[in-house]
């Protein structure tokens, strides 16, 4: 055989094989990513959480508090955000999907005047740092609040479509220690409060909860310290 015939038969192996790897490369290549579709996480969704993603906006933020201070101000973080988009993005109060977390020692801001009105001593108390008994904090006001301090707030993000979670776990637990300090029911008092929530405002069995199911929805996270 020449040497012609030999070069060329050795290129017409060699692109053969270059050609046999390539393909082998594509279907390992496309292995792996079928793997990976496949081993990928996907939460759960559960209907208590559907509201999450009903909510209207191309953009969606979930702003954490846990202290009154904490709740004013995700309020300024809320009206914030809002304010950006319509002059930073030219857009609107719509595009926004905003929902402010109410719990632990927030949690008393998502009931309304009503509320306050009657249960302001144990709502106080609770937002100053008290202990499980209720009593005042120690320096704290004698006179108990009647009335929702950040309620104007609230009202006012309520009416540019801010959402407010409130934390189910902590209304429970308040409930408990009113109807003990009041001789009544525990699902009375809860009931009751339930009934009285802010603009806006949605029960959810837990705050703490509702924070990281915020995020399997696409939520970017806040938290808003005091």
């Amino acid at each position: 055989m020449s040497s012609s015939n030999t070069g060329s038969n050795d290129r017409r192996a060699l692109l053969s094989g270059l050609g046999v790897a390539a393909v082998a490369g594509v279907a390992l290549g496309s292995s792996r990513a079928e793997a990976k579709k496949k081993s990928a996480f996907e939460p759960r969704r559960h209907a208590e959480d559907a509201w999450m993603d009903a909510l209207p906006g191309t953009h969606r933020v979930f702003i954490d508090t846990d202290d009154a201070a904490g709740a004013s101000n995700a309020l300024l973080y809320a009206t914030n955000i809002l304010n950006a988009q319509a002059s930073g993005y030219q857009g609107k109060d719509a595009d926004m999907a905003i929902v402010v977390c109410l719990r632990h020692a927030s949690t008393p801001l998502g009931y309304d005047d009503a509320m306050w009105a009657k249960y302001g001593a144990t709502f106080g108390a609770l937002m100053r740092g008290a202990g499980p008994g209720g009593g005042a904090a120690a320096g704290a006001e004698t006179a108990p609040p009647t009335k929702n301090a950040q309620a104007t707030a609230l009202g006012n993000a309520a009416k540019r479509g801010v959402q407010f979670a409130i934390c189910n776990a902590a209304t429970t637990l308040m409930a408990g220690m009113i109807a003990r300090q009041a001789g009544t029911k525990a699902e009375d008092v809860h009931d009751e409060l339930v009934a009285h929530l802010v603009p806006n405002g949605r029960m959810v069995p837990a705050g703490v909860i509702a924070v990281t199911r915020a995020q399997e929805y696409g939520y970017s996270f806040l938290y808003a310290a005091g």
